[in-house]
């Protein structure tokens, strides 16, 4: 199990990069916006069900590469550092999409659908559980595997709580959401500052842990 103090780190991480409007963020906020708060809560429902597969998906992988090799285990914690730093260069370079509310509408079952189907071919989310989730793995605690599961399964949870509270807010600000232009400005320059901040601090993490074995 990880420790407490690894887990409240991980917890305020994991919120401060959920908490910043991303793909499924978006898909949130088209949602609810487009076709009620009902549709809206579907999405965060199948996007949740889309990020606990990737969460038991990467506990079983890093649980796999940390029993194949140490080394091997060290790599993808340096390729995960170099991929946030990568979608941060990524974001701050690319102007986002514009909030679309006149996309068809959808009934909740399909919503739902459409979440999980979001997150559950979204190679982006594969790959941040894979980049950011072995920052915190501690080996010498061991089962590797399930600590990587606890951790996931905390990211989980909280982006249920902050994808529910975007579908609330943005069903009931819907005209200052199609005027506004915070969203967009959040969603290129706070996002990418913060993943290349990420990235460093991983690579920083990495690097320490490589020094001290």
């Amino acid at each position: 199990m990880p420790s407490p103090s690894t887990i409240a780190a991980f917890a305020a991480a994991s919120f401060i990069l959920l908490i910043i409007p991303g793909p499924a963020v978006l898909y949130i906020v088209n949602r609810s916006v487009s076709d009620g708060r009902e549709a809206g809560l579907a999405a965060v429902a199948g996007l949740t069900l889309g990020n606990l597969v990737h969460a038991v998906a990467a506990a079983v992988g890093l649980s796999a590469v940390l029993a194949t090799s140490a080394a091997a285990f060290n790599t993808v914690k340096w390729l995960g550092a170099g991929y946030l730093v990568y979608v941060g260069v990524r974001t701050l370079l690319q102007p986002p999409t514009e909030i679309d509310p006149t996309q068809p509408g959808v009934s909740p079952v399909k919503s739902f659908r459409q979440g999980i189907v979001v997150n559950v071919l979204n190679p982006k989310v594969a790959l941040f559980f894979l980049s950011f989730l072995p920052q915190f793995i501690q080996p010498e605690l061991g089962r590797p595997g399930l600590q990587a599961l606890v951790l996931g399964l905390v990211f989980v949870l909280i982006g249920a709580c902050t994808d529910g509270t975007y579908s609330l807010l943005a069903s009931a600000l819907r005209d200052v959401l199609l005027r506004g232009r915070a969203l967009p400005f959040v969603r290129r320059w706070v996002a990418g500052a913060v993943f290349i901040g990420l990235g460093v601090v991983a690579a920083t993490a990495s690097a320490s842990s490589a020094r001290k074995s």
